[in-house]
């Protein structure tokens, strides 16, 4: 009798489950139709929930030359989402002591740049360094690489203050993955290696293309955009940027570190991260101008709902991806992509809906605004961060760009310019800088400071 009442029980305990379980079957047309939509080759996508996978499956092509599809243990390469090991790597160093994150990376690094050798850790982390943004994506493969880079790195990149603004730099990683490189002692891959994708249980997640391609492996595809995809020859590969952008995965492997990040540190009863690490990764560090939401160590953290979200998204030459967790519902979906930037958005905010019940909001519409005259004499002038420069004027009362085009309020502090010849449309975001004081244009997360 106690045995069939505890197979019973044990039935009635699976059965609760399989019931509590969300339907994720209208996923895979949702995703199919998603592909065709955005002209994207394939993708492999993976859904948490609870601290388990409880969906991992590929679509669509790997290779537009073979027509081989898409597996879902195929690596990716993932782009930016790369940020977030790059930061956990180095945090779990100055965990240990070996890493000040508040002390100039010079103290650490020799041969930099003076302006540069004055940055901190945390500013690198956060991108709150008034380090100017630039993307190399081809370039040497070896692990030498990347000092060569950061220390070729110019003082005029800095074009704000540190500390003053929010602006996205890739550069700023290659920096601290060069910290945790010297602080560790081994090349940058194989810190990352020891320290975050081996504990996870991340085997075939590396940066050396020669090793990911002894894997299954989604071939990359372009162009950016909904053109007819073809396959991107040769790899891109740049060793020098790494630590920005540039890691090869997979949706379940990914998926162990997101089931690691949102358990304590834990994956199949194992410590993979520690607390230190997570805290600090998801702490909103700094405001990001324009976005309800702040910048914690390489990952977006937003309160939406009454649920904090972390994310990041990635893209680079063939590929991109997307990623987003809730700790407090321990659910995450990551979606990798084989085609130029592509990141399929809608795919993550649809997996959300199915496993959480929460649909996506309404994007806010955007109206054309009057504005002042006072508010266009504030806003003329010419902008720059040493990469771009960016000029404007007040012209029979419009504000217009020096190379033309009409610019639009459409909202507090946002601005659109639209297209003028091969340039698309931009929305553009004024902002004073986190403290106040300053004056910055900003277009999609990088930012011109004001003359």
């Amino acid at each position: 009798m106690h045995r069939r009442a505890f197979l019973i029980v044990l039935l009635l305990a699976v059965s609760a489950l399989r019931a509590a379980a969300p339907n994720l079957a209208p996923l895979d047309a949702f995703i199919k139709s998603e592909l065709s939509r955005a002209n994207v080759p394939g993708t492999a996508v993976a859904v948490v929930l609870g601290g388990e996978i409880i969906y991992a499956k590929g679509f669509g092509i790997a290779n537009v030359d073979t027509g081989d599809p898409v597996k879902p243990d195929m690596l990716f390469r993932i782009g930016s989402t790369t940020k977030m090991f790059t930061a956990a790597t180095l945090v779990s160093l100055a965990e240990e002591g070996k890493v000040k994150l508040d002390a100039p990376i010079g103290d650490l690094v020799k041969g930099l740049a003076p302006k540069i050798s004055r940055l901190t850790p945390h500013q690198l982390l956060t991108h709150s360094s008034g380090l100017a943004d630039t993307t190399v994506m081809e370039g040497p493969h070896d692990d030498s690489a990347l000092a060569a880079a950061a220390r070729a790195l110019p003082d005029s990149l800095t074009f704000a203050e540190p500390g003053k603004i929010y602006s996205y730099s890739n550069p700023g990683f290659w920096l601290a993955g060069l910290a945790a490189e010297t602080a560790g002692g081994k090349p940058y891959a194989d810190m990352v290696a020891e320290r975050v994708l081996k504990p996870c249980g991340m085997i075939r997640s590396t940066f050396r293309p020669t090793a990911a391609m002894t894997w299954p492996l989604a071939v990359g595809h372009g162009p950016e955009g909904r053109g007819k995809a073809e396959v991107t020859r040769p790899l891109a590969d740049n060793a020098g940027g790494w630590p920005a952008g540039q890691l090869f995965t997979t949706a379940p492997e990914f998926a162990r570190f997101c089931i690691a990040f949102m358990s304590g540190g834990k994956v199949d009863g194992k410590q993979a991260l520690s607390p230190f690490v997570i805290e600090k990764l998801s702490t909103p560090h700094v405001a990001v101008s324009g976005r309800e939401g702040h910048y914690g160590y390489g990952l977006t953290v937003k309160d939406e709902g009454g649920l904090r979200w972390l994310s990041h998204g990635g893209s680079r030459t063939g590929y991109g991806s997307f990623a987003k967790m809730c700790p407090e519902k321990k659910f995450a979906v990551i979606a990798l992509c084989n085609k130029s930037g592509a990141s399929l958005p809608r795919v993550v905010e649809k997996a959300v809906e199915l496993a959480l019940g929460i649909a996506p909001a309404a994007p806010e519409p955007r109206k054309k605004q009057a504005m002042s005259a006072e508010e266009m004499k504030r806003l003329a002038g010419t902008y720059g961060n040493g990469q771009a420069t960016m000029a404007l004027r007040v012209k029979d009362g419009q504000l217009v760009g020096a190379q033309g085009g009409v610019f639009a309020k459409v909202g507090e502090n946002r601005y659109l310019r639209p297209a003028v010849g091969s340039t698309p449309e931009t929305e553009f975001i004024f902002s004073p800088g986190l403290d106040g004081t300053g004056a910055y244009l900003i277009r999609q997360g990088r930012a011109l400071k004001k003359q």
